[in-house]
């Protein structure tokens, strides 16, 4: 490439790989992503995150880092001084990076850190916002089926037809710098969006845009068999059992919209860029954090520490820069988002600053039935007695109040068996579970694909059950550190200088110091000392 493209990020927050057209779907509508899948980019229907919620996921992906790498699994440990990430090293490489406040990425009671990440922040609520629900007591009281439900409906629109939200503010304000860019550097752009993230709600004309009567059919935890204890807690906390299949699926067609608000987002933004003539100079990224249950086992929402495809199995979509060869359509190859980083900063021509475990997904994108990973793993959830881990313990100790509608999830998580820790490794054909205390869990994904029974005690699996079990072990020895490039010095100068300086001439006493102060290895300065001694 003659000249560093554009890096273009879009990140909705919990949406599913599974609810784009493309990815068969016959009730979504998401005809702009649909196009750009078929004609401009590749789309993975093997992608998978790192870790089932935002925080750790972003952490992630944003340093080609796996979460147990720096102990980032978890919503209250974001990157600290020291960890750097792709928007960082851009910046320091001379791209002009903008990114919107979704966060989620960088500890915020740290002065200046989340702003050394960017050239420029937009900072939202500066636009009024759309009205509320239609419904606004859907959630009803106590004890009712909406109470955990997340579910709020349909949204009313403004005098104008609209109901304009953060996302569309800050897409909006995306759209604006994309209009008056710097001229003279290269631009990357961070569009953290939250739909189609919960309450589930939307407006028309997204709301009636999909056909009930096409969703595919929902995965019943009353069909499964062997799921964690963390599906099974949350299920009941959560009392759901009064929904009936129209109530759920009238949630799931509002989260649809949601994802179809996204998609018109998304065709938005390439719009600007094709109009101000950035788009073929432009390297383009679609991808989530993670998905969300959306009904599947009667839930709402996500977990952190459960693994199905539908929380775990997320959009991916890429198209290169115009002097990349790329084959544009879907490909089945597996992919982590970690691999975002190592794609990203390859395109950008940009030597990572650090070791990350990401591979480039360039081979991929110039021939579809390419392969970079055998296997893919997500991670979640705590050690019994790390209370800080999560947000129930953090409410003085008594509980989250059971007012708060994350309540079901935030008790879950107060159980050391319900937020127990996991590892995921997914080949195409199988996913292993392996948790401290063997509650493991392995699904045939070819004959099981909702991953409704557990065959982890059948007999006739006993031998890939260790060989799946022997290649996460694998994965984890060589991607449990990694060790800093810059190397430390294991003496002050005051204590170097002590080590020679029975061997410098007086005269000489300047000329060493300079050379501690340079930074001189050792066995080079001591040797370089003792030649100045023996010429005395």
């Amino acid at each position: 490439m003659a000249k560093r493209p554009h890096i273009i990020i879009f990140n909705p927050d919990e949406m599913r790989w599974d609810t784009m057209g493309h990815m068969g779907n016959p009730a979504a509508v998401t005809p702009c992503l649909d196009a750009f899948a078929r004609t401009e980019a590749v789309s993975f229907s093997n992608a998978y995150c790192q870790n089932p919620v935002c925080v750790p996921s972003r952490c992630s992906f944003f340093t080609g880092l796996y979460p147990h790498v720096h102990g980032h699994r978890t919503m209250g440990y974001l990157l600290h001084p020291g960890e750097t990430t792709l928007l960082q090293e851009l910046k320091n490489a001379g791209y002009y990076v903008w990114m919107n406040d979704r966060n989620d990425l960088t500890a915020g009671q740290i002065p200046g850190w989340t702003e050394s990440h960017a050239s420029e922040i937009y900072y939202g609520g500066q636009k009024t916002q759309g009205p509320g629900p239609v419904d606004p007591g859907l959630r009803g009281q106590p004890g009712g089926k909406n109470y955990y439900s997340h579910f709020e409906g349909q949204l009313r629109l403004d005098g104008n037809g609209h109901n304009y939200n953060n996302d569309d503010e800050a897409v909006d304000a995306a759209i604006d710098r994309i209009y008056n860019r710097p001229t003279d550097q290269p631009l990357c752009i961070f569009l953290g969006l939250t739909f189609p993230h919960v309450p589930y709600r939307v407006e028309e004309p997204y709301f009636s845009a999909i056909d009930r009567a096409k969703l595919p059919p929902r995965i019943r935890l009353e069909e499964c068999s062997g799921k964690s204890k963390a599906i099974e807690m949350i299920h009941h906390y959560v009392g759901m059992d009064g929904y009936t299949e129209a109530d759920w699926d009238e949630l799931r067609a509002v989260y649809l919209g949601m994802c179809s608000k996204i998609d018109s987002q998304f065709g938005r933004l390439v719009q600007a860029l094709k109009e101000t003539g950035m788009y073929e100079d432009s390297a383009i990224f679609f991808f989530s954090d993670h998905g969300d249950f959306a009904g599947d086992y009667g839930l709402p929402e996500k977990a952190q520490n459960t693994f199905e495809d539908c929380l775990t199995r997320v959009p991916l979509l890429i198209k290169p820069p115009k002097d990349l060869p790329l084959d544009p359509g879907v490909t089945d190859s597996l992919a982590e988002l970690v691999d975002f980083y190592a794609t990203a900063m390859e395109f950008a021509g940009v030597e990572p600053s650090h070791t990350h475990f990401g591979r480039s997904l360039s081979p991929v994108l110039a021939d579809r039935n390419n392969a970079v990973r055998a296997f893919a793993c997500c991670e979640g959830g705590r050690m019994p007695g790390e209370t800080h881990c999560d947000e129930y313990h953090r409410h003085g100790g008594k509980g989250a109040p059971p007012t708060i509608v994350y309540w079901p999830k935030m008790r879950t998580q107060a159980d050391d068996e319900g937020h127990e820790k996991g590892i995921m490794l997914r080949t195409k054909r199988f996913k292993y579970v392996c948790r401290p205390a063997g509650q493991d869990e392995l699904y045939d994904m070819q004959s099981d694909p909702g991953e409704r029974v557990n065959i982890i005690d059948d007999p006739a699996h006993t031998a890939l059950v260790a060989d799946l079990r022997c290649k996460m072990l694998k994965w984890l020895e060589s991607t449990d550190d990694i060790v800093p490039y810059a190397a430390d010095s294991r003496f002050t100068p005051e204590m170097l200088w002590a080590r020679v300086r029975s061997l410098v001439p007086p005269e000489k006493a300047a000329e060493v110091r300079q050379m501690i102060a340079d930074g001189i290895p050792f066995p080079v300065l001591m040797e370089h000392c003792r030649a100045m001694h023996g010429d005395q």
